[in-house]
């Protein structure tokens, strides 16, 4: 009889043990270069949803360096990006896998994502005219910026900046190198001081008389209109209008937009959870919480902005070229900020 229970006790125990392995088992390693606390409310969302838990791994630089490295130990599943450029760079360098997901493939526009499944849009912020708020200026076209009449008027943060190369890729892209150069001539030309510091900087130095126009990303707008009342963030913010530019000769007159985007590892141990956080990503609840809380324009159609941005920018008619089109010139753009000294 002792032996008996003796037994049972220990199938019993076994079960729980495996129980317990089990349920260990569904976790999912997300490497990220954005900053974790932003996308937390997320993540914490689909844990509720899943019962999956998130492992977040925050990699400042170096992120396609790390995984290379790693190999096929990597624990990674997941990896995210702030820069389309960045996230691209993780497929050519080998460590992604490709994706069937009919759940992303409906709710991401095709010229958003990648053809064979490697690389995935999650939300977008578009590189928008702030402009003195009292500026008779209702649209301006990105080449507009290289005209004489704003010279000392233009502020804008380091050509070399991702945000930035993006932009000059964009304009290569629909202008070619020779036009795009002589625009980065023309707008260094107009600059009202050197090419630094960041996107709410322009904002500030608006305010402050400085310049007059810049560029800057759509989702500092939200994150500076919404603060406290009093605060230098909401004076920013209050000193600028937002204008959509449009590029020259691009008929579908689209604005150019970076993303913050995703791809599954190569060698993820957790293949079908990193899908499947993908997938809750793109869903309305998930895109509707990327709106709320960091400004951003979610990339699923019919999703509510948030009532600032509603406000302030209103929807998106996005640059119709794909971003693989866009990031062929990348490097090109690097160059050519050098060539020109912009940021000197």
């Amino acid at each position: 009889m002792k032996h008996r229970i003796s037994f049972a006790m220990t199938l019993a125990a076994l079960a729980a043990t495996a129980a317990v392995s089990a349920h260990a088992a569904e976790e999912v390693t997300l490497y990220t270069t954005r900053e974790p606390a932003l996308i937390q409310p997320l993540l914490s969302a689909f844990t509720a949803q899943t019962q999956v838990k998130v492992n977040t791994v925050f990699v400042k630089d170096g992120l396609l360096e790390r995984v290379k490295a790693e190999g096929d130990r990597s624990p990674a599943d997941v990896l995210m990006t702030v820069d389309a450029g960045n996230l691209l760079d993780l497929v050519e360098g080998g460590v992604t896998q490709p994706v069937k997901s009919a759940a992303l493939d409906s709710a991401i526009p095709a010229n958003l994502r990648g053809a064979d499944g490697q690389w995935y849009t999650l939300s977008m912020r578009a590189r928008v005219l702030y402009a003195e708020k009292n500026l008779p200026l209702k649209s301006f076209r990105y080449e507009d910026l290289a005209d004489p009449k704003w010279k000392g008027k233009v502020c804008i943060r380091a050509g070399q900046h991702p945000y930035n190369t993006a932009l000059i890729a964009a304009m290569i892209a629909h202008d070619g190198e020779a036009k795009t150069e002589q625009w980065l001539r023309g707008v260094k030309n107009n600059l009202a001081r050197k090419a630094t510091g960041g996107d709410r900087d322009v904002a500030r130095d608006i305010l402050g008389g400085i310049c007059d126009v810049g560029l800057a990303n759509t989702y500092y707008v939200g994150h500076m209109k919404a603060a406290k009342e009093g605060t230098d963030a909401r004076k920013w913010g209050d000193a600028i209008k937002v204008i959509k530019p449009t590029f020259a000769n691009d008929k579908s007159g689209g604005t150019h937009v970076n993303i913050s985007g995703a791809s599954v590892a190569k060698h993820a141990p957790h293949r079908e959870n990193a899908v499947k956080l993908l997938e809750f990503l793109v869903s309305e609840p998930a895109q509707n919480m990327y709106a709320q809380a960091n400004y951003e324009h979610p990339v699923r159609k019919g999703v509510a902005l948030d009532p600032v941005v509603a406000q302030s920018i209103g929807e998106l008619k996005i640059d119709a070229l794909p971003l693989t089109e866009i990031a062929k010139y990348r490097k090109q753009a690097s160059a050519l900020v050098d060539k020109v000294g912009f940021d000197r």
